[in-house]
């Protein structure tokens, strides 16, 4: 990861435009990397070696970040502002938030940044989007939407935040509100149009009102407590109405149940979807993983039914390394 770039001058916080103290609290943002091996189930999607951003969210040096960084890593490294190394354990990763946990294993000498409530943020709310680094790696932004959000790997948020202008390094960057407190944690870059063939980007913010309902669990368990969700292992969009299938995810149970690139989904147990957050949601409330999971497919003019049965994702991905 390159960190001589800056964010342009115009668009970096102010110290005196805050109430808080802009430093202390960007203090508690840190870099993160990781390395994944390269036979991991995730390695050829997201890369081998990561890097991003994590908060300091307890005075044991818990970090909080987004669970793409650290899924599967066997070695992680967090950097201070003051560039301080440490290494990191992967305590846990949520697939269903997209929150991840690090837990320190040295001292990062980086305070604490306490969780708000995410809950009572609206659009047009004045928020910092922080990446390590301090002033010159943080966006004074304004929160500009707070909207559903289906991505193509099988994730659905029924609220994510979006900020402009965009951070350009936003995986795991902190939200931050107007009392220095923690109100999300990047996760995206998205494209939003503006007209005339224009478009803006944005970053897509995950709640973090998401985040106490699950802690304890998943520090105790590594996961939150409960069972998971079915996941069929394949991507999908939106396409005239129509959901697309873009490909499917290793050894998968889409793949194994022979789907394609190009399939489109008409019906899920035969209730008709053109609506990826819905396709989703549909597959889940059918039971939890291990569900047998029927399907109507059109492949180039043929329909025809499919029924796969579902998995654990988390059974296909390597276990964090123990310290």
């Amino acid at each position: 990861m390159t960190t001589d770039w800056k964010v342009p001058a115009d668009e970096q916080p102010e110290p005196h435009e805050f109430a808080y103290d802009l430093d202390r609290a960007l203090s508690s943002v840190v870099a993160v990397t990781a390395r994944v091996p390269e036979e991991a189930f995730t390695a050829d999607t997201l890369g081998t070696e990561r890097a991003g951003n994590g908060v300091v969210i307890r005075d044991d040096g818990l970090v909080l970040t987004i669970g793409y960084l650290v899924t599967e890593a066997q070695e992680v490294w967090l950097t201070s502002n003051a560039g301080r190394v440490v290494p990191g354990h992967v305590v846990a990763y949520d697939q269903t938030t997209g929150f991840g946990l690090v837990q320190a294993l040295g001292r990062l000498n980086a305070p604490a940044m306490p969780l708000g409530d995410s809950r009572k943020v609206e659009t047009g709310d004045r928020v910092v989007v922080a990446g390590a680094g301090g002033r010159t790696k943080a966006v004074a932004a304004h929160v500009v939407g707070h909207q559903e959000f289906a991505g193509y790997w099988e994730y659905v948020l029924d609220k994510a935040f979006f900020t402009s202008p965009a951070h350009p390094h936003w995986g795991g960057a902190a939200m931050i509100g107007s009392e220095g407190e923690l109100l999300g944690i990047g996760s995206l870059q998205v494209q939003h149009p503006i007209g005339r063939g224009r478009v803006a980007p944005l970053n897509m913010i995950v709640p973090i009102e998401l985040l106490p309902p699950i802690l304890d669990d998943m520090l105790k368990l590594g996961r939150p407590s409960g069972p998971p969700r079915p996941w069929l292992g394949l991507y999908a969009a939106e396409t005239d109405d129509r959901i697309v299938l873009l490909g499917v995810a290793g050894d998968g149970p889409a793949r194994r149940a022979g789907l394609r690139e190009g399939d489109a989904v008409l019906a899920v147990a035969g209730k008709p979807v053109s609506d990826l957050a819905a396709f989703f949601r549909r597959i889940w409330a059918l039971g939890p993983a291990g569900v047998d999971v029927p399907l109507t497919l059109d492949r180039e003019g043929d329909v025809f039914d499919v029924t796969l049965t579902s998995a654990d994702r988390n059974r296909y991905l390597k276990a964090a390394r123990l310290h």
